[in-house]
C-alpha cells in the first residue's frame, strides 16, 4: 500500500520517469536492489531500466548498450565498475569510456560531517569539482621503447574554462564563499599552468567569491591538518580522485558520500570514492548510504524534490539518531538492517500528502 499521495511532476511515460541503472561490480548489485526497494516503499514515480556492464569483457557492447540506455532516458543511476589491470594496454576503462562518450564533465561530491560518525575532524562542508573527460585518464599509454612508457596528459584551455566555470556557478548557486583551484603549475607549467590560468581568468567574472589556488601535495596535508578551511574545490581529473578519497576518509569513510557526474545532456549518479567494494561483496555488511543518497541527488535531478528530502531525512536520521552503523563506522548493523531502519523513519513520518 502507497503512504504517500503526491502530484509527480511533469515526466515522459505517463508522469513517470524512466532511468538507467547500471549495478555495476563488487558491493554495486546487492546495492542497487536495496535502491530499487526503497523506491518502491516509498512509490517514487521511476522505473528502473536495468544494463548490466561486465567488466571482464574486451568488447565494448556492453557499456555502448548502456551509453545508448542513458542517451534513450537522460539519467542514470551505477554501481562503481571494476577496472582490471591485467588486460592489455588497449582495453578502455569502462567509467572512462561512459564519461567521455556522454561529455560528463563535471564530477561533484559533497563531503560534509555527519554527527552521528566519529572522526578526527569536525564541521566539514567541502564541495569538490573535478574536471571528468580529460587529463592522465583520457590518454593512452604507450611503450614505444621495452621499459620506457610514455603517458600524454592533456589539459585544454576550453574544457579547463568550462568546469572553472561549473565551480564558480556552483559556489554562486549554493552561496559559497570561496573556490580553491588545486593543481602543480610548479612543475607542470605549460599543462598545470594552463589550468590555474583558466581559474584566474574565470575568477575574475565571480567578484563576490574568493579565489585562491593551492599545490595539491600541499593541499592533501592541509586536508588532513585543518579541512574546515576549505569551501569549493576545482581540479584536474587526477587530482579529483586523490582528493576525493582524502575527503571521504575525512568524513567518515566511502561508505557515506554519493556522487554525481553532470554534462549538458546528461547526469549519472554514483558513491562519491568509486570503489567497487569487491572484498565485502554479497556479505550483507557494505554500507548503504553512500548509494541511497546517490539516489537522492538523482531525485533532486529529476525535481522530484519531496521525495528526495523525505529519503534524505529518513537516511540521516538513521545514521545520526538511531546510529544504525555498518562495520566500516565501527558498527554491527547489516546493509539490510540499515535499510530496514530507513523504510521505518520513512513510515514514522505517517502518510503525507506532498506538492512538488
Amino acid at each position: 500500500m502507497c503512504l504517500f499521495v503526491l502530484k509527480p511532476p511533469p515526466a515522459l511515460y505517463g508522469g513517470r520517469h524512466t532511468v538507467t541503472l547500471i549495478p555495476g561490480d563488487g558491493i554495486g548489485p546487492e546495492l542497487a536492489h536495496h535502491v530499487c526497494d526503497l523506491f518502491r516503499f516509498c512509490c517514487v514515480p521511476v522505473d528502473f531500466e536495468v544494463v548490466h556492464v561486465d567488466s571482464a569483457m574486451t568488447s565494448e557492447d556492453d557499456i555502448n548498450n548502456a551509453i545508448m540506455a542513458i542517451r534513450r532516458n537522460g539519467v542514470a543511476l551505477k554501481g562503481n565498475l571494476e577496472t582490471n589491470h591485467n588486460l592489455p594496454p588497449s582495453y578502455k576503462s569502462r567509467n572512462n569510456l561512459l564519461r567521455t562518450t556522454l561529455d560528463l564533465y563535471a564530477n561533484v561530491m559533497h563531503c560534509q560531517s555527519f554527527p552521528g560518525v566519529r572522526t578526527r575532524h569536525k564541521n566539514i562542508d567541502i564541495m569538490i569539482i573535478r574536471e571528468n573527460t580529460e587529463g592522465e585518464y583520457s590518454s593512452l599509454e604507450h611503450e614505444n621503447v621495452p621499459g620506457v612508457v610514455e603517458c600524454l596528459k592533456i589539459i585544454t584551455r576550453a574544457k579547463s574554462l568550462r568546469i572553472a566555470d561549473y565551480a564558480f556557478r556552483t559556489a554562486r548557486e549554493k552561496g559559497r564563499r570561496r573556490v580553491t583551484a588545486v593543481h602543480k603549475a610548479n612543475i607542470m607549467k605549460l599543462g598545470d599552468g594552463l589550468f590555474l590560468e583558466c581559474c584566474k581568468e574565470v575568477a575574475s567574472g565571480y567578484p563576490e567569491i574568493a579565489f585562491d589556488s593551492m599545490i595539491v601535495d600541499n593541499t592533501t596535508m592541509q586536508l588532513v591538518s585543518r579541512p574546515q578551511q576549505f569551501d569549493v574545490m576545482v581540479m584536474p581529473n587526477l587530482y579529483g580522485n586523490v582528493v576525493s578519497n582524502v575527503c571521504a576518509g575525512l568524513v567518515g569513510g566511502p561508505g557515506l558520500v554519493p556522487g554525481a557526474n553532470y554534462g549538458e545532456d546528461y547526469a549519472v549518479f554514483e558513491t562519491g570514492t568509486r570503489n567497487t567494494g569487491k572484498s565485502i561483496a554479497n556479505r550483507n555488511i557494505a554500507n548503504p548510504t553512500a548509494m541511497l543518497l546517490a539516489s537522492c541527488l538523482l531525485l533532486d535531478h529529476l525535481k522530484l524534490r519531496a521525495y528526495a528530502s523525505m529519503i534524505r531525512r529518513a537516511i540521516l536520521t538513521t545514521v545520526t539518531e538511531t546510529r544504525l552503523h555498518t562495520a566500516d563506522l565501527g558498527g554491527q548493523g547489516s546493509t539490510s538492517e540499515v535499510v530496514q531502519t530507513v523504510m521505518k523513519a520513512v513510515q514514522s513520518t505517517g502518510p503525507l500528502t506532498l506538492s512538488i
